[in-house]
């Protein structure tokens, strides 16, 4: 014998009925901590702020950035 059983009831009812917690408090605080840091750094993914960081490490780490896209390139061209 087989039973369906069809409940319908939104996502805060089952919780209740459940016994879980509600933490939707907890989610937007979190949400809303994320948007401020992303917000905060925004100025870091602009295009003026990488150069400045990469030219910041010198010629070193600009050396390694080319090698590091002369093997990128190398690989691609061999498929």
């Amino acid at each position: 014998m087989k039973m369906t059983i069809e409940v319908d009831c939104t996502p805060e009812e089952a919780r209740r009925f459940m016994g879980l917690p509600d933490v939707s408090a907890l989610n937007d605080h979190l949400v809303n901590e994320m948007k401020g840091r992303i917000d905060a750094n925004m100025s870091m993914i602009s295009p003026d702020e990488l150069m400045k960081n990469w030219m910041a490490f010198g010629t070193g780490a600009q050396e390694h950035f080319r090698k590091l896209m002369e093997v990128g390139m190398s690989a691609a061209t061999r498929k």
